[in-house]
């Protein structure tokens, strides 16, 4: 049985009250907040493992939640709204979101997504070799920390989009289907939505790259995927 820590965030009771029932079912430790400010207050004071997160919460909503959360904590967050549209869902993704559940929803599903979520994260590609650190031109990547230098200047990144930058990067100069990405990045049996792989590329390319229109890193096989170009300066 799990004993992960779950933080449910609602403002319906009848949800946290389904949500938190399923979850200990599967023997998870399961800790609730009706509102945003309850929601950080409750996060720094549990340190979960996992944060289920509404959208429409009083007092802060779940986009300053995980904000403001993400930035104290290195935490994964499924966002479970109503709210399905796809600027909400890319916004959710570009302030660190793992995943994407619109409501209404299963409950059977939730356990699923919650439990790939909590295998995959802080595992980067499987594929990983001994290699510590990658050192191009202009970027730097180093794995033991998990810290990316563009031009020497430290750049922040997601957990999972330092994941997806490493697993291209060592596996260069293997073209990657968006398939293949999904399934080691996220989980062989993915419940996301595909636009998540979508959203984290774009992520990386306005944070990495010179002119992410015209990426010399993170490069597009039309009708295949992605891949990673070292350019000029090696790696090591």
């Amino acid at each position: 049985m799990e004993n992960r820590k779950i933080l449910v965030v609602d403002d319906e009771p009848k949800i946290l009250k389904i949500v938190e029932h399923s979850l200990h079912r599967e023997g998870y430790q399961v800790f609730t907040a009706a509102d945003g400010e309850q929601a950080i207050n409750m996060a720094e004071k549990v340190r979960p493992d996992l944060i289920i997160l509404d959208l429409m919460l009083p007092k802060a909503d779940g986009f300053e939640v995980c904000k403001r959360i993400k930035s104290r904590q290195d935490v994964p967050v499924i966002i479970l709204s109503a709210r399905g549209e796809e600027v909400d869902k890319v916004v959710g993704f570009t302030l660190g979101a793992d995943d994407y559940q619109t409501k209404p929803f299963s409950p059977t599903e939730l356990v699923m997504r919650v439990r790939a979520v909590l295998r995959r994260y802080k595992q980067p590609a499987q594929q990983a070799s001994s290699r510590n650190q990658l050192v191009y031109s202009s970027l730097e990547i180093n794995f033991k920390n998990r810290a990316v230098k563009v031009l020497g200047n430290t750049v922040d990144l997601t957990a999972k989009e330092f994941d997806l930058l490493w697993h291209l990067a060592v596996g260069a100069p293997q073209v990657f289907t968006r398939q293949q990405l999904l399934e080691a990045l996220w989980e062989p049996d993915f419940y996301g939505d595909e636009n998540t792989l979508t959203v984290h590329i774009r992520r990386l390319r306005e944070k990495i790259e010179s002119d992410p229109t015209n990426p010399a890193f993170i490069k597009t096989v039309w009708g295949v995927g992605y891949k990673f170009e070292p350019g000029d300066g090696g790696g090591e």
